[in-house]
């Protein structure tokens, strides 16, 4: 379910997405979740509660209970869901860094397109470099702890502003409009998910606000300072040429965005 604002970020990539968009979602959240609620009604009902809290893999233990020698199915359809989650974090992710470059926000280099596959190349590599990274962490669930407040907050910032400009500017064109209901149970769900950390775990809290902090600075230098020294504008000059030459880009033509 914490996918499905993949489909907001790649919108650009949509063939009418005002009336794709609301189409697709409106098919793929409902029929996710009741896939899902199955799944674990399923768990529950072969398997036993001990069964299921001293099992490191509940998938796997279902179907070596209830397959037998066709248990081996289960792990392959773990992973081909698992494939499928990768595929829209990295489809939607790299479009995220994408757009940001092309506002100014990130490296223009990122916000190159090949010429021959019409996709953002270097942001995708950007996203790769990220993930190697990220992996030299052991365990999984640090990040996930740090992740978990962080993307809280900045949802519910986006749908404080959504609700703000809802009520301040009511008059503004919307061709894809939801009941107000929706963002503000959305908004309710947020604001729970941001206040609890910060009682039941402070340590991640403040990593992640250091995180968010830490941006800071980085924006003052490469953003808001306009006046940067020749050696640096020239330096990256030379290194989106490099990127443009080494992945075969270009910059997004204006008339097309």
């Amino acid at each position: 379910f914490c996918f499905r604002n993949y489909l907001n970020f790649v919108t650009e990539e949509l063939r009418d997405p005002y009336k794709n968009l609301p189409k697709a979602i409106s098919i793929s959240m409902p029929l996710v979740t009741i896939i899902y609620v199955f799944t674990n009604i399923a768990y529950f009902v072969v398997l036993t509660k001990d069964e299921i809290l001293s099992s490191n893999a509940v998938a796997v233990t279902f179907g070596d209970k209830l397959l037998g020698v066709m248990s081996w199915t289960m792990p392959f359809f773990v992973a081909c869901s698992t494939f499928g989650a990768l595929n829209g974090a990295i489809f939607a992710s790299s479009r995220l860094f994408f757009v940001g470059a092309r506002n100014g926000h990130l490296p223009a280099a990122i916000a190159l397109i090949n010429v021959d596959k019409f996709t953002p190349v270097p942001s995708l590599v950007f996203l790769c470099i990220i993930t190697l990274v990220l992996l030299i962490i052991e365990d999984v669930y640090v990040l996930i702890n740090y992740l978990s407040f962080v993307e809280a907050l900045f949802t519910l910032l986006s749908v404080s502003g959504l609700l703000w400009l809802r009520y301040k500017r009511p008059d503004l064109e919307r061709p894809i409009k939801v009941n107000i209901i929706f963002p503000i149970i959305f908004f309710v769900i947020c604001l729970f998910l941001v206040i609890l950390p910060c009682y039941v775990s402070q340590l991640e809290v403040g990593v992640g606000l250091a995180f968010i902090i830490s941006g800071i600075p980085l924006y003052l230098i490469f953003i808001y300072w306009k006046n940067k020294p020749r050696w640096l504008v020239k330096s990256s000059a030379f290194f989106n040429l490099l990127c443009a030459k080494l992945f075969k880009c270009v910059l997004e033509d204006a008339k097309t965005q």
